[in-house]
Parts: structure tokens; sequence; C-alpha cells
């Protein structure tokens, strides 16, 4: 090569090259959504973001290469609907959707986004995918529930509580996995010889009406299903089954913690610990339709001893023998 084509060939590399950086910079920057179905101070979901967070930075997605903008719903279908408006107009790469509603609202904005989807009990009988193993559409995830859980539900209670004849089940009627949950504790009732009964509720003044009314009857227990707006409300159900004497069988162990009596579900930091593996997948270039929706793979059943003994409750050896988590 002579000299002077040397020099030309060099300098166009060196006035090329910042160009040629800022341009791999600009494509490596991804966008990534997040709407929550919970309020924003709940410290719960805010340990979901961070779990969810945690593992894509662990994958090499950080603040260089990847935003995060997160909208927080709080299970309203009606900031659901404006927020998930936002989202899809910030045009992201991918959006994680916390509950049915959540997914839902995203839905009706777009079928082509890509949506990954964390604690959603029915994914197929809310219509949000085909089937499981092929979801068929720009949305998949990961399940928080199968329905056999339900009826597990009410024979903790009952072997917990054994003089508990009377059940009410806490649920949000606007959540359709409400109904098969109901059903499922329906078909435990009869074997169990208790009584079951559906509480619809959608805010704290309905939950504490319900609690109330159905606690002026003896020999009662509560089931608080994921549908009932339970992570928004557990202080308040919590406070009010210690105040009227109700064992109570939660989902979500979180409510133990503050002073539930007893709670059995999946391990829901695992989901969000799974979505991301999955929103990686889908940034790297995968396609929603071909990950299959996944059932929980761990489930935890956490007792609080000191609630079961202001309850006047002594708790079982088996069920004490089976518990991942006791507290003291």
């Amino acid at each position: 090569m002579k000299r002077r084509e040397f020099i030309t060939v060099l300098g166009g590399t060196v006035v090329a090259w910042p160009r040629a950086v800022h341009a791999q910079q600009t494509e490596q920057m991804r966008r990534v959504g997040m709407l929550m179905n919970m309020a924003e101070d709940n410290p719960e979901g805010q340990a979901f973001v961070a779990e969810f967070e945690q593992v894509l930075r662990q994958s090499g997605w950080t603040d260089r290469n990847v935003r995060i903008d997160i909208r927080w719903g709080a299970n309203d279908v009606d900031l659901d609907g404006k927020f998930a408006t936002e989202l899809v107009a910030l045009a992201p790469d991918v959006i994680l959707a916390s509950g049915t509603l959540s997914v839902a609202a995203l839905q009706r904005v777009t079928r082509t986004l890509p949506i990954v989807f964390a604690q959603v009990s029915d994914p197929v009988g809310a219509g949000l995918v085909d089937n499981l193993p092929r979801p068929g559409s720009n949305t998949t995830g990961f399940m928080n529930f199968e329905y056999s859980l339900s009826g597990k539900w009410l024979e903790l209670l009952k072997q917990i509580a054994p003089s508990v004849t009377r059940v009410g089940v806490l649920r949000n009627p606007s959540v359709p996995a409400g109904i098969g949950q109901f059903s499922a504790v329906q078909g435990a009732a009869q074997s169990l010889g208790v009584d079951v009964s559906p509480i619809g509720v959608h805010d704290a003044g309905e939950i504490k009406a319900a609690i109330v009314a159905f606690a002026r009857f003896a020999n009662g227990g509560l089931i608080v299903t994921p549908s009932a707006g339970e992570s928004s409300h557990h202080d308040l159900i919590i406070t009010l089954a210690a105040q009227y004497k109700l064992p109570a069988v939660f989902a979500d162990s979180y409510a133990v913690t503050g002073g539930g009596l007893i709670s059995y579900g999946p391990d829901r930091l695992d989901q969000f610990r799974r979505a991301a593996g999955y929103v990686d997948r889908i940034l790297r270039g995968a396609k929603p339709a071909d990950l299959p929706v996944q059932a929980p793979t761990k489930y935890d059943l956490v007792l609080n001893l000191k609630t079961a003994k202001a309850l006047g409750l002594d708790v079982p050896a088996t069920v004490l023998a089976r518990a991942d988590k006791v507290i003291e």
C-alpha cells in the first residue's frame, strides 16, 4: 500500500470510529417496561422489582444497556388501562406484566410487543394465551397457581383449626381465576365437613364489612385468595382476623410474616427471577410464542406460631413438620 493510501484509510478509520461506537451504543440500549399490579409503596412489590432487576444484571443487562420503565397499577382496572397505554407508547422491546388484569390491559393496547407475565393464575381460561406449551401470541410467562392448590388451602385450615365448619373465601370477582379457585375449594369442602361461601371484595371498605358480617356466626375461618387484593390489604385482613378470632389461610407468605396465621403457595419472588430469564431471552432474539408458559416449581408453607397461640390453636406436629418456615 502506498503511503498516501495508508494515511487516507487510517484517517477514514479514525474519523469513522467514534461514529461506529456511537451507533453501537445506540443499538445496544434496550428498553423494558413493567406494569405491576400493586401500589408503588407496597414493600412486596418493591421486592419483586428488585429481584427482577438483580437477575437482569446477572444476565448482563445494566443501566448502560437497558432502561426500565415501571408503572404501578395497584390492581385498579382504570389505572392498568392508563399505564398500559403509556408503556406501549414508549415502544419497549418487552414488557413484564404482573397479574391477570395487567396483562389483559396490555393486550387491549398491543398484540405485537412481547409481554412476559408473572403471577397469573389461569392464562388460558383468561384468554391471554392459546395454550401453555405453545402460547401462540405475543404473550408468555409464569403461572402462580394451579387450581388444585385451592383445595389444599381448605385442608390446611381444617388441620390447624379442626373446629372450623364455616369458611369464607375472600376473592376479587373481577379476576377470572376466582371462579376456578372457589370451585376447587367447593370440591374439597364436602369431604371435610365444611360449608364454604364466596366473599367478593374490591377494596378496604368491602373487606371490612364482609369480614365483620361473616364473624357474627361461630366456627368460622377464612381463605384469602391471591385475587382478593391480598398484597394491598393483608394488614387489614390480618387485623380483622385477629380481632374476630378467625383462623385464616393466605396464599402469600408476606401476610404471615406480618402476623397472619399460615400461608401456602408458590415462591412469588421466584416468579420474577424466572420472568427475568424470559425477558433476557427475548432481548436476545427469542419470541414469546416459542417460550412455554410455566407452572410454579417451588411452594412454601409458612406458619406463625405466635398468631396460632393468640387464636388458641394447638398446631399439629404434622403441620409443623411440613412447614418451610416457622415464625416464633
